[in-house]
C-alpha cells in the first residue's frame, strides 16, 4: 500500500474524540480567514452562499472548512428541516480554486484530497438533511461533484454543467464518480467524464442530471420556493423516506457509497502530479478555453456540389 494510501486511511480511521477536536479547529481557522461562505435564514429555510464571486466561487481550503461547518450547523439546527446552497455572483461554482491547486501542484503534493469530510466540503457522507440546490452560471469540476451532494437541483436555462477538471488531468475525489452514476446511470456518466464536455439544461434535465429548468437569474428564488414546498410536509415521514432510499438504492446504499467515494482517493497516483501540473500550465496559457470543451459536437455536414444544384432546382421546380 502506498504511503499517500496509508496516510488516507490514518485520516479516516480517527476516533470520535479526534474527530471533534479537528471541527473546533476548523471553526477557529474559518474564523481567521474571509468570510466566503456566508448563512441566513428566510423563516426557518437556511441559504448557504458560496461568496467568492471574482473567482466565480472556486473553492479553496478556506471557503470547505466554513461550508462543511455552515451545513453541519445547519443539520444541527432542529428549526430549519430544509436548505439551499447556492452561489453569488452568477456562478454556482468553477470547482477547486486553481491557484491553489497549482500551488498544491508544484509542491508535488496531494494533501488537499485527504480533508477528512471531502475537498470541497462534506462531500464524502450523505447530508443529514435535504439541500436545494439553486445552479447558476458554471457549476463544473468539483462545483458539480457539490451539487451532486444536495437532494435537488435547480438549473437556470443558460447554465453550464460538466466535469471540466477531466481538461486539467485533476481525477475526481468527492463523490461524483458514484453520485452522477446513481444520478444520470452508467452510459451516461461515462459520456460526461471521460469526455470533460458541456451540459446544458435541456440535456441535463432529461437524463435526471437536475430536477427543475427555470429562467436566468431565478434559480436561488425557485430553490428556495422548492425547499418550503418540502418543509410544509410532517418531516417525520419525510425523512424516513428520504433516508431509507439513501439506504436501499443502488449505489447509494451507506457502506457502498463509503467504500466508493474512499476508492476514488486511494487510487490516485503520484504521476497524476505531473498531469495537474501540465493541466493547470495548459489552462493558463490557453487564450480560447471555452470553445475546446464542445469539441465533442458532430460537425456540420458538407454538402457536395451536385447536392446543392439538385436542391437548387428543386427550389426552381417549387417557384413554377
Amino acid at each position: 500500500m502506498s504511503r499517500f494510501a496509508c496516510k488516507l486511511l490514518q485520516c479516516v480511521n480517527k476516533t470520535d474524540l479526534r474527530r471533534r477536536s479537528l471541527c473546533i479547529t476548523s471553526v477557529r481557522h474559518v474564523e481567521s480567514g474571509p468570510r466566503t461562505v456566508l448563512v441566513e435564514k428566510d423563516s426557518h429555510i437556511t441559504l448557504i452562499g458560496l461568496n467568492r464571486e471574482q473567482q466565480r466561487n472556486s473553492i479553496d481550503a478556506n471557503t470547505a472548512e466554513q461550508l462543511t461547518e455552515a451545513i453541519s450547523q445547519f443539520e444541527a439546527d432542529e428549526s430549519s428541516p430544509v436548505g439551499v446552497l447556492y452561489g453569488i455572483g452568477g456562478s454556482f461554482s468553477a470547482g477547486y480554486d486553481l491557484e491553489e491547486l497549482e500551488a498544491e501542484a508544484n509542491r508535488g503534493s496531494l494533501n488537499f484530497l485527504l480533508r477528512h469530510e471531502g475537498s470541497v466540503g462534506p462531500t464524502r457522507r450523505h447530508l443529514r438533511k435535504p439541500i436545494v440546490c439553486g445552479i447558476s452560471g458554471f457549476c463544473v469540476a468539483s462545483g458539480l461533484e457539490l451539487a451532486l451532494l444536495c437532494d435537488l437541483g435547480v438549473m437556470e436555462d443558460t447554465a453550464v454543467l460538466g466535469f471540466f477538471n477531466r481538461h486539467l488531468g485533476v481525477p475526481l475525489s468527492d463523490g461524483g464518480s458514484v453520485r452522477l452514476t446513481a444520478a444520470v446511470g452508467y452510459s451516461n456518466a461515462l459520456d460526461i467524464i471521460e469526455t470533460g464536455r458541456r451540459v446544458y439544461a435541456r440535456e441535463a434535465l432529461k437524463m435526471g442530471l437536475v430536477n427543475r429548468v427555470v429562467a436566468t437569474g431565478t434559480a436561488l428564488g425557485q430553490a428556495v420556493n422548492l425547499a418550503f414546498s418540502i418543509a410544509k410536509f410532517p418531516m417525520g415521514s419525510l425523512m424516513h423516506d428520504r433516508n431509507a432510499l439513501l439506504e436501499n438504492a443502488n449505489a447509494y446504499n451507506r457502506p457502498g457509497f463509503h467504500a466508493a467515494s474512499y476508492n476514488e482517493i486511494l487510487n490516485v497516483t503520484s504521476d497524476m502530479i505531473t498531469d495537474m501540473q501540465e493541466g493547470v500550465k495548459r489552462f493558463k496559457n490557453s487564450d480560447i478555453k471555452g470553445p475546446k470543451t464542445d469539441s465533442w459536437h458532430i460537425k456540420e455536414k458538407t454538402i457536395p456540389d451536385w447536392e446543392k444544384a439538385e436542391i437548387e432546382i428543386e427550389k426552381q421546380l417549387k417557384k413554377t
